[in-house]
């Protein structure tokens, strides 16, 4: 690597350092594919050595009053606010998502994550007990200690900040992996965290899963994981925490459903199925809504209007005010959208309505451009239909019945989100409440709202992210206390 990219160091116990073997990784510009940067790569004792500070850090960090972590977490949004821009574009840079239509929104809702979670630091709270009038019992929500979380790419500032602000205002100390595609964002946050709190309460490492990722969650230091990321990483991650029974919570993958029926407005609802797929974000959501059954009466009028608008969409410079929609983030992830394109074409041209394979020659070819691309009535059996793709790549097909759609929307390993369309509350309400998805949204395709209780079934993880509920839970365990009220032969004054 060459050492004239700028270098960004890790935090760890207040101080900015270098990995303890001196190795880096380069980061990548995926719109134009070119190394800009480089960051650490750190290991088990890096590992170790951010972890030791954590715990020692725990001791005083969680004895502060909630209230007064709370303040600290507003300033540290305050310090985020006045910073939005620089942490946009640092995303942007990073992983390719278009400044307008992404960055800008996730580094705003970065900030509220903070204020948000300050606002309820006062909010840790016990239950008591009425079981015996001679008893006292009751109780404590208290943090684990040293946390560990890792963060995966496609939002990078936005699910760190949901790991750091529950963590710290619960009590907690914090070791946090940067994804290794997108650490600069996190990093640069992670210096205006640092300016408020006290070393070693956040520490913030850069390292490949393997060898970073995997030691976090081995170190037996480290109570508590907090993962999201791809189903089969987190997988790894559970049986890693379970060998030494360490709690966990994971937010994974998922190849989210979205019906359409009969009764909606076109360009509504085109619009809605649009942003719920995250075109905009290249598909690169693990809530992208990727399967459309549209009702068969309005499929062909529907696809029409759909495509339509998709055709309009720019495709470009994720920095250019004027782009709607960026690049993908790396080679190895343009490769894979890619495959299961070129199969699904093989399988059944005629199903391609727009889009496809990449051009191999012109301006989108600079970098790992890939256009929104949509099929209509594929086999069952083609990969695309079933697996997540993580790209602008959504698979259309028909439905005649609510009982026929909701068997097929729930006929998927994955239980993440769902998508419903419809004029008509008492049907739309009746196929969320019978899907099989940890998060349903009716008329409305954009993404999680503060105060929601996120998270996943079946292969799409457990534990709950975004509420007080899901913090508590995440963040805290439970402590029960029993006080008998008897004199026990003690002399009364």
């Amino acid at each position: 690597m060459s050492a004239e990219l700028p270098a960004t160091q890790m935090l760890i116990n207040g101080q900015w350092v270098d990995s303890i073997e001196g190795e880096w990784i380069a980061v990548e510009n995926p719109a134009i594919k070119q190394a800009f940067a480089r960051v650490p790569r750190a290991r088990a004792e890096d590992v170790n050595r951010a972890v030791t500070a954590a715990k020692q850090a725990f001791r005083s960090w969680s004895r502060m009053a909630a209230g007064d972590r709370g303040k600290v977490l507003f300033r540290i949004a305050d310090a985020m606010e006045a910073d939005k821009e620089q942490l946009a574009r640092f995303i942007s840079t990073e992983n390719g998502n278009a400044l307008r239509t992404q960055s800008r929104g996730e580094a705003g809702m970065a900030v509220e994550v903070f204020r948000y979670v300050a606002g309820l630091s006062r909010e840790i709270k016990g239950n008591t007990m009425v079981l015996n009038p001679d008893n006292l019992d009751y109780t404590r929500r208290e943090p684990y200690g040293v946390v560990g979380a890792i963060v995966p790419w496609n939002a990078p500032l936005l699910l760190a900040a949901l790991k750091i602000a529950p963590a710290l205002m619960t009590g907690n100390t914090l070791v946090l992996k940067a994804s290794e595609e997108a650490p600069l964002a996190v990093l640069h946050m992670a210096k205006l965290c640092a300016q408020h709190l006290p070393d070693g309460v956040l520490n913030v490492l850069t390292g490949y899963g393997t060898e970073c990722g995997a030691a976090l969650a081995e170190h037996p230091d480290v109570p508590k994981i907090s993962f999201t990321g791809s189903t089969a990483v987190g997988r790894s991650i559970l049986a890693a925490a379970s060998s030494r029974i360490a709690a966990v919570s994971l937010e994974l993958g998922g190849k989210s459903a979205q019906i359409v029926f009969p009764d909606v407005d076109h360009g509504f609802v085109s619009d809605g199925v649009i942003t719920a797929m995250r075109f905009s974000r290249q598909g690169q959501s693990c809530t992208a809504g990727s399967r459309l059954f549209v009702h068969e009466s309005i499929a062909d009028a529907f696809l029409e209007t759909l495509t339509g608008k998709l055709k309009a969409m720019r495709v470009g410079d994720p920095l250019d005010e004027q782009t709607d929609s960026g690049s993908l983030v790396n080679a190895k992830q343009f490769r894979r959208v890619c495959e299961y394109v070129g199969e699904a074409i093989d399988r059944k041209p005629s199903a391609l309505l727009m889009g496809g394979l990449p051009p191999a020659s012109g301006p989108l070819s600079q970098g790992y451009f890939f256009e929104p691309t949509v099929f209509f009535n594929l086999p069952d059996d083609v990969r695309m239909t079933r697996e997540e793709v993580f790209g602008p790549v959504l698979s259309v097909s028909t439905w005649k019945t609510e009982d026929e759609v909701i068997e097929r929307a729930n006929a998927s390993q994955y239980g993440l989100a769902a998508f419903v369309w419809s004029r008509a509350g008492a049907p739309a309400l009746r196929v969320a409440h019978s899907l099989d998805v940890g998060w349903v949204m009716v008329n409305q395709g954009g993404g999680q709202a503060l105060g929601h209780s996120y998270g996943g079934m079946k292969q799409s993880g457990a534990g709950r992210e975004f509420s007080l509920e899901g913090i508590l839970e995440s963040y805290t365990d439970v402590k029960q206390v029993s006080v008998s009220l008897g004199d026990h032969g003690f002399a009364r004054n």
